[in-house]
């Protein structure tokens, strides 16, 4: 079965250079990633790549550093031929999806023709792009912001459907309108929240936020669909104000209450092993619609975990 990978040819925001590297992919068939400072890094070991980018990155942080090593390191060891590959524009927009033809390989500075030899690409996988599916874009944030990750095959079918509009018309029953729309408001639960965030919280949490260049620059590294690259993506990753303590915010959106449960705990693991650094507490936060007694029996030996119930309420009125 093939594995399902989104790669960001080029950062969002310098959109005269994303087009050329683009463009270059396209004509060549092939994607790319950056860290050419690293230099050949297509045999070498796990510890090694970790010691090369501590050498050549000293300036960077733990974390940022780690997210370095599970980028490269899935980049050419992970990704195999067959998989398939989502190339990202931005956080919204799909420019194209393809599958992989040859998996990666190191030739310096291949696109210096589109980037010139300072800003170059080194590490490549060529790429059959597919056709269809190309520059798709979503009205809420889909993607997380590192240059490289994986995603399950759920949400790969989820991300290739075509986008929910409201249906009916103004003039439909009014239940019929309640029910149509708190079903999309449901399909981005995660957008309107963190659009919300500081409303909703009262400001007691906010958003984890960490610049860091293994993102978009210009777009830290922020909570929404946060990339641990080797636990998963979390939904929503915050922060308390007051404590500082990190807080997991998973939304359950159908999920058996074993997975949601298990998922939580595992990217509070992932948290406390890769961002805690003075002793900061790592809690966690399950969003669902209603109850679930199953959810309630395995929270009671899960500490450190709280549940939070969502309502929709969406009506409307006659002008007086």
């Amino acid at each position: 079965m093939p594995r399902y990978w989104v790669i960001a040819p080029y950062h969002a925001d310098r959109p005269e250079l994303w087009e050329k590297v683009w463009n270059y992919d396209v004509e060549h068939s092939i994607i790319s990633l950056g860290w050419s400072e690293l230099g050949d890094i297509s045999s070498v070991s796990e510890n090694q790549l970790s010691e090369l980018i501590d050498r050549t990155y000293t300036d960077k942080t733990r974390v940022a550093k780690s997210l370095y090593r599970g980028m490269l390191w899935h980049f050419y060891h992970s990704i195999k031929l067959g998989d398939v590959v989502i190339a990202r524009r931005g956080l919204r927009q799909i420019a194209a999806i393809g599958d992989v033809a040859r998996v990666g390989y190191y030739e310096h500075n291949k696109n210096s023709e589109a980037l010139g030899p300072e800003r170059a690409h080194s590490n490549y996988l060529d790429v059959h792009w597919r056709e269809g599916s190309r520059n798709k874009v979503f009205n809420a944030q889909v993607f997380g912001r590192l240059a490289l990750y994986e995603i399950q095959e759920e949400k790969f079918r989820d991300l290739t459907q075509a986008e929910i509009a409201i249906p009916g018309s103004l003039a439909a029953p009014q239940q019929e309108v309640q029910n149509q729309t708190e079903f999309v408001l449901e399909k981005y639960l995660e957008d309107v929240i963190v659009s919300n965030f500081d409303r909703i919280f009262k400001g007691e949490l906010r958003l984890y936020s960490e610049p860091s260049e293994d993102a978009d620059p210009g777009e830290g590294v922020l909570g929404q669909q946060f990339e641990t690259h080797d636990a998963g993506t979390i939904d929503i990753l915050a922060q308390e104000t007051k404590s500082n303590a990190f807080v997991v915010i998973e939304l359950k959106k159908g999920r058996g209450a074993d997975k949601v449960v298990g998922q939580v705990l595992s990217y509070m693991g992932w948290v406390a092993e890769n961002l805690c650094q003075h002793g900061e507490d790592v809690k966690g936060m399950i969003i669902c619609k209603e109850p679930d007694p199953r959810l309630s029996y395995a929270l009671r030996m899960a500490k450190n975990v709280s549940v939070k119930y969502y309502r929709v309420d969406f009506t409307l009125q006659d002008q007086p």
